[in-house]
């Protein structure tokens, strides 16, 4: 049992939506589309962020389609599948991006800046001198994500 639990008993979870297929028009409560998804499989979605940094564009998310708030529920089973499928889309990002280097990010709890309660690992494509930690990032449109999650979906459909 998870004690260091901190998503409000009334949260909605927006991963949990795009696993489940739900789109929302007005992106009250989910901003990424269907279309964003670039690998799923029964443990795991991978997906491009919505919100990007101008060096960095177009990172992935990999998320468990079972909902855990945080590195303290998850499940090394499902811990094991997400970081698999972190090498995968690492190596995509490379061959796709024509990236120097990989990074990536996960966090916890509110002192951890975890702002989506639902666990998820970042994946970004690095570049020299590309400050990623020194920027804030903004928010895409759907139309900027379709054109780099067309090239990873590629990537994985001939790579399996």
């Amino acid at each position: 049992m998870n004690p260091y639990k901190h998503m409000p008993l009334d949260y909605v979870c927006p991963f949990c939506l795009v696993v489940n297929g739900v789109e929302d028009k007005e992106n009250k409560l989910v901003q990424s589309k269907q279309q964003d998804i670039v690998y799923k499989d029964d443990y795991v979605t991978a997906l491009i962020a919505t919100l990007w940094w101008d060096n960095n564009k177009a990172h992935v998310i990999i998320i468990p389609n079972q909902h855990f708030e945080n590195i303290f529920d998850l499940p090394i089973e499902y811990a094991t599948k997400i970081h698999q499928l972190s090498l995968k889309v690492s190596y995509a990002l490379k061959e796709c991006y024509q990236c120097e280097g990989i990074s990536t990010r996960q966090h916890n709890e509110p002192g951890g800046s975890q702002d989506v309660w639902h666990y998820h690992l970042h994946v970004y494509p690095r570049y020299k001198d590309d400050n990623l930690y020194k920027m804030d990032g903004n928010l895409s449109s759907p139309k900027e994500r379709a054109f780099y999650a067309e090239k990873l979906r590629n990537w994985f459909e001939n790579n399996k």
